[in-house]
């Protein structure tokens, strides 16, 4: 039995769903609600005490880390395998999970909280912000203290689109030789690669490969023409379509 805890929006989540689809698993959904903090209450703590989306929970061991979680996938369910056999081609694969996990992944949450949950702080004084700021929280609680009520500033902005341009010439060199990430077969590295190119662009930033990086946007239509690509992109999971897409920098 696969239980999975995740949330509509999140990209970890979002690439946890995806490696399930395309290894065509079925697993009991469970949502936590980010808004309302579920993912900090003792009874999650108790399965992730991280304190993050995604959770997978097989029988009775939790496994955690959402790159983790969808080697672990790889590893027990053999059938579809998204890890090629020669270990070059698979360290390959993990060098690129290592680098989309340093860089893109915490890259794209400096314009996902200033385009689109900002809002949560509407409202708030100076005093109740800094407790959100300050919250019990294992993980990320510096992300967050890096922040105004105004969101993150234009030297933060900057270095994360610099982050994500980067990001976009890694894939362009590497998609010479594709048509995807790793070579010529769907991978690991393009799994977790589609939430954080899909939040670009549900952003309204796609012009951050549209002109010097094209291939990455042939692969990111390669990707979405793949059936899993629905599965775990359900109405619903895209940013833009539960929040307002605002500007990248308040005024």
């Amino acid at each position: 039995m696969l239980k999975l805890y995740h949330a509509h929006h999140s990209t970890c989540s979002q690439k946890v769903r995806l490696a399930l689809a395309e290894k065509g698993l079925e697993y009991e959904s469970v949502i936590v609600d980010l808004a309302n903090k579920a993912h900090l209450t003792p009874e999650y703590l108790a399965i992730n005490p991280n304190g993050v989306v995604p959770t997978l929970v097989h029988d009775d061991a939790s496994i955690t880390d959402s790159s983790v979680i969808v080697e672990y996938i790889d590893e027990v369910f053999a059938d579809h395998p998204l890890v090629p056999k020669d270990p070059v081609a698979r360290a390959r694969v993990r060098a690129w999970m290592r680098f989309l996990e340093e860089v893109p992944t915490y890259a794209v949450r400096v314009p996902s909280f200033n385009k689109a949950f900002l809002n949560r702080f509407d409202g708030l004084t100076n005093e109740e912000f800094a407790d959100q700021q300050a919250g019990p929280r294992p993980l990320r609680k510096h992300f967050y203290l890096k922040m105004s009520k105004d969101g993150f500033g234009s030297d933060a902005v900057q270095e994360s689109i610099d982050q994500m341009k980067l990001t976009c010439g890694r894939m362009q060199r590497a998609l010479e030789n594709g048509p995807w990430l790793a070579g010529q077969d769907f991978s690991l590295a393009d799994v977790v690669a589609a939430p954080l190119i899909d939040r670009i662009d549900d952003l309204g930033m796609s012009d951050i490969w549209a002109e010097e990086f094209p291939l990455v946007g042939v692969w990111f239509a390669q990707l979405k023409a793949r059936p899993s690509y629905d599965v775990a992109m359900y109405k619903g999971a895209r940013l833009s379509e539960t929040h307002a897409i605002s500007d990248l920098i308040k005024n």
